[in-house]
């Protein structure tokens, strides 16, 4: 899933002295990083992409963004604790979100770790341009998809406690958030994927969770990643 193409993506002004801004891309997926680098190209100079969390936090003062443009899955270092470093390390850099995750709780994670902006991967590229100029600006977005968490929740707090899985699920379901396949993960354990991925279903019972999505967000948000 990418960020859907628009034809209103605007292009570098002209005849203006402001310099385009510095962005740099961290993603695990290498065509969205092609895609983003060609989108965002004619309007900011992208100093980089990187594929996991260690690799962005070693970019980061080699390259000194102005912007960064990031997933919160990534593999080896997850998006918000990478924030977390960066706002250490860089605290001028304005952090984007761009990710799967309509859940607003995360949302409000990543702007208490300093997000200047949070973006869907199904928001339009006009979107995206807008939350560069914002954050650019040294103000705030929040994409309109991103969902409200209804007062009751669809599962409750009690259910979804990281208390409830055992230290074997715990690693299954930390390779799992790192972008792994069922498969890949059955071969680092030495399981059988079958084994995986009832480790998987026990998990989602567990934790009342019915998506894969929300599994991964659910590891995400409580540090298991």
């Amino acid at each position: 899933m990418g960020v859907a193409l628009d034809k209103a993506a605007p292009r570098a002004p002209r005849g203006q002295a402001t310099r385009r801004p510095r962005v740099l891309l961290a993603d695990d997926h290498t065509l969205l990083l092609d895609a983003f680098r060609k989108l965002l190209e004619p309007a900011c100079e992208v100093v980089g992409a990187v594929g996991d969390g260690h690799a962005l936090l070693a970019a980061v003062p080699e390259l000194r963004p102005d912007v960064i443009v990031l997933d919160i899955a990534m593999p080896l270092l997850n998006g918000l604790d990478a924030a977390r470093e960066i706002r250490k390390t860089l605290p001028s850099a304005r952090l984007i979100f761009l990710t799967v995750s309509d859940d607003a709780e995360l949302a409000a994670e990543a702007f208490r770790l300093g997000a200047a902006a949070y973006l869907l991967k199904s928001s339009a590229a006009s979107e995206l341009f807008h939350a560069i100029r914002t954050a650019c600006a040294g103000r705030t977005y929040t994409t309109p998809l991103v969902r409200r968490v209804p007062a009751h929740g669809p599962t409750s707090r009690a259910a979804a406690d990281p208390g409830r899985l055992t230290e074997r699920q715990r690693v299954v379901l930390r390779l799992l958030a790192e972008g792994r396949s069922m498969k890949q993960v059955a071969a680092i354990l030495e399981l059988t994927p079958r084994t995986v991925a009832f480790h998987k279903y026990r998990m989602m019972r567990a934790l009342g969770i019915t998506t894969s999505a929300a599994l991964i967000q659910f590891a995400v948000k409580h540090r298991l990643v």
